[in-house]
Parts: structure tokens; sequence; C-alpha cells
């Protein structure tokens, strides 16, 4: 079975992080969605217990993905889950500059970890978790942001 990660710290997920995951699981048998908290990132909207809600709702119509929480390093969380790839998505060279230091450093930490990039779908490629959370904030239509299924969930959660 070819097993795949995808991660991040989903806050919230959005229609970009969904297009990655969706596009992974139709390319691997099982893919793992590792929730992770951003200790860097310090205007966290949802808690890591919302987070994980909203991406296990998000990606319910994907038989073959499943979410969890994970507060270590992703190398160790996709060893564990029996994972020899990590897929991250990318919208421009700062991302890409970014995860490849990043996927240098999960191949050293684990011999044989790989590391694939997927560009961004051209419809995402502007939009950011932290653009998501400002239309949040505002009240702003959300369909054209986030995945349809958390919507509901997020206006609940911010009352």
């Amino acid at each position: 079975m070819k097993t795949a990660v995808c991660s991040g710290s989903f806050d919230p997920i959005t229609l970009g992080h969904y297009d990655v995951i969706a596009r992974t699981a139709a390319c691997f048998d099982k893919v793992w969605v590792c929730v992770s908290p951003n200790a860097e990132k310090t205007n966290q909207m949802f808690t890591p217990d919302q987070k994980l809600r909203l991406v296990r709702a998000a990606v319910s119509d994907l038989p073959n993905v499943e979410a969890e929480l994970y507060p270590g390093l992703l190398a160790d969380y996709a060893v564990s889950r029996g994972a020899r790839v990590i897929v991250r998505g990318v919208r421009n060279g700062t991302d890409f500059d970014a995860e490849y230091q990043l996927a240098l450093i999960n191949r050293g930490l684990c011999e044989g970890l790989e590391t694939l990039f997927l560009p961004a779908s051209a419809p995402w490629q502007h939009f950011s978790s932290s653009m998501a959370r400002e239309m949040i904030r505002y009240h702003q239509p959300l369909e054209n942001y986030l995945p349809g299924a958390i919507i509901p969930l997020v206006r609940d959660m911010i009352k």
C-alpha cells in the first residue's frame, strides 16, 4: 500500500489545502493528514481540536483520507504511519524555498523519506489561511475560500 502524508497547521483548512489533499488521495492508496501545531504562528484563530474537526469535515468525502493531530516532528509522524512520502502544496517560489529546506531536514531525519511538491492549482495560488482568517473575522462570504462542509462549523466556532 502506498501511503502519503499531507501536513499543515490548517488554521483553517482552505480550498487550496483541500485541493492538494484530494489530488494526493488520487495518487496514493492512503493519505494521512497531519494537523500540526505551529509554535511560530502566534495569531491562531482555532484550537488544535477545532482544526482537526474542520479538517475531518472537509475531507469526509475522500474515503482513503484520515486526519490526526500530531505535536511532534513530521518525519516521525510519517514513519509512524508507514508513509515514505510527504506531499506539500506550493503556491510560489517563496513557498518552494521554505518547503525545500524542510524536505532536506525531513530526509536527514529519516533516510528515504521523500517530499513531493504539488503546485497550487490556479484558483488557489494567491490564497492563504491568513487571508481566510481575515475573511472570517470580517464576516465575508467564505464559499470561494473554504470547503463548503466546514463553513457552518466555522461560523459556529467564531460566535
